[in-house]
């Protein structure tokens, strides 16, 4: 089973990511954490690699590619990734597609606690890193990543704990092969 796990930061993709391959004994691959090594490995923050990446489409395509790659040579797989749906859908690889939302209040204060950062910080690094990405995203892609049609199941997660997000995931794809 191929699974795509999107949403914005601090929706809980990589907590459910890593829950379900748990669950599932399927490999996870999480495509933030790829991105947070390329910022790491050039000394920037992940604003400052968005920022770069909106006048240097490579580092996106990069990942992208990458996605599509290992998508088409993985039956079972589990990709955490703003665009794995939309990689998937656009390259006709088949794919049980799951979109997680939060409000941003919830998202912002997931991300301040992760990432050890004050309220004000979590929501102006978030701010413009998602306006990086959607404008991003649309510039190379032409996708609105607000657009929910390509998703099989969309989760709000506000009142979920992990427990609960992967309860909501294992019940949507019961009986499914993609």
């Amino acid at each position: 089973m191929r699974l795509t796990i999107s949403g914005p930061p601090g929706s809980g993709k990589t907590t459910a990511c890593n829950r379900l391959s748990e669950e599932l004994g399927l490999k996870a691959v999480v495509f933030g954490k790829i991105f947070r090594e390329l910022a790491a490995e050039k000394g920037i923050s992940l604003a400052e690699l968005g920022a770069l990446a909106e006048r240097d489409p490579s580092i996106d395509k990069g990942i992208d590619e990458r996605i599509i790659e290992i998508a088409k040579a993985n039956d079972d797989i589990i990709l955490e990734s703003r665009l794995s749906a939309h990689m998937c859908v656009r390259n006709n690889i088949p794919a049980f597609k799951i979109y997680l939302q939060a409000s941003p209040d919830v998202r912002i204060s997931r991300i301040g606690v992760r990432e050890g950062d004050s309220l004000e910080k979590a929501k102006a690094d978030t701010i413009e890193r998602q306006k990086s990405e959607a404008k991003r995203y649309k510039m190379y892609y032409d996708i609105d990543i607000d657009d929910m049609s390509v998703y099989d199941l969309v989760v709000n997660t506000d009142d979920l704990d992990p427990d609960g997000v992967l309860d909501e995931i294992l019940k949507s794809i019961e009986g499914i092969r993609c």
